[in-house]
């Protein structure tokens, strides 16, 4: 595949990313679902994947940055799914105690604000819990399918390379 066709790969995976972080944060903001040490850790493993796209697309790589750039995403992406994974495994299958840590009430109510704002940004949420589902499948399934489909593309994307090459 020829480089000029990475840039707009890459720009539509940021811009992907960026849809589904903005989506998460509708969900806790507007809709009221706290998010757990899981869903933060997916997070940021979204937000890594949509940098790397950002910056693939702005440096519009060659062959050798190509392999880079796709390395950094593939590593980012499989940890994404690997905690998806873990968390859809855990609503599936929930352990008997919570693996999560307390809820955003009890840490308010027990800790300093100094104490609870770093636990707060880690989450707050039951990892086993579902509290939303789209077409029966839970945030986890979806993250996980969204990993996933970058893993995918990727690969296919690097074929296609390959075989151009």
């Amino acid at each position: 595949m020829p480089t000029h066709q990475t840039r707009p790969l890459a720009l539509a995976l940021f811009v992907v990313c960026s849809s589904l972080l903005a989506i998460g944060l509708y969900l806790q903001h507007v809709k009221g679902i706290e998010p757990c040490p899981m869903c933060i850790m997916q997070r940021y493993a979204l937000l890594a994947c949509g940098l790397i796209g950002l910056g693939a697309g702005l440096h519009n790589p060659g062959t050798k940055g190509r392999y880079v750039w796709s390395a950094l995403l593939a590593v980012a992406a499989i940890a994404g799914a690997g905690v998806a994974a873990r968390q859809s495994w855990i609503q599936w299958y929930p352990p008997a105690v919570s693996e999560c840590g307390p809820g955003l009430e009890y840490m308010l109510e027990s800790f300093p604000l100094s104490s609870s704002l770093p636990m707060i940004f880690r989450g707050a949420g039951d990892c086993s819990v579902v509290d939303w589902t789209f077409l029966g499948l839970s945030i986890a399934n979806w993250s996980f399918l969204a990993f996933a489909t970058i893993l995918a593309g990727l690969a296919v994307h690097l074929l296609r390379h390959r075989k151009s090459a």
